[in-house]
């Protein structure tokens, strides 16, 4: 049984605008991707736990991080089930699964299905969307 999200965070564009960097809210809001191998945590190995940028929750902690290659942030389970919200995207000519902040709606990245056991998930997440608090 999964828990429902009761604590979201509403801002208007805005709001967005005047607490992210330009970078930022290209990402978080308008869903864009930073560049491979660009992004500060692709290759961080430090512990602690990795926060959406916008809001400040708790997405994924740094024992679920893995190097996948593919030039952003790994991780192999979110640091909750109802921390993130998984939707079907299918922009760009392709069928993908997006994954955004449960409690501000922030696109985060995509995960797949091609990650390490047990879970087999690959959540590939953008840098710029996630604040990492060291433990």
């Amino acid at each position: 049984m999964s828990v429902k999200k009761t604590n979201k965070v509403i801002k208007t564009d805005d709001e967005w605008r005047k607490i992210l960097t330009p970078e930022q809210y290209e990402v978080c809001r308008d869903k864009a991707t930073e560049q491979p191998f660009s992004g500060e945590y692709n290759q961080t190995n430090d512990e602690g736990v990795y926060c959406c940028v916008c809001c400040g929750e708790s997405l994924f902690v740094s024992e679920a991080k893995f190097d996948s290659g593919c030039g952003w942030p790994s991780f192999s389970s979110a640091a909750a089930d109802q921390q993130v919200t998984e939707l079907v995207d299918e922009s760009h000519g392709m069928s993908r699964t997006e994954v955004l902040c449960s409690t501000c709606n922030a696109h985060l990245g995509h995960v797949f299905d091609d990650g390490p056991t047990p879970t087999k998930l690959r959540y590939c997440i953008n840098s710029i969307a996630l604040d990492l608090k060291e433990k």
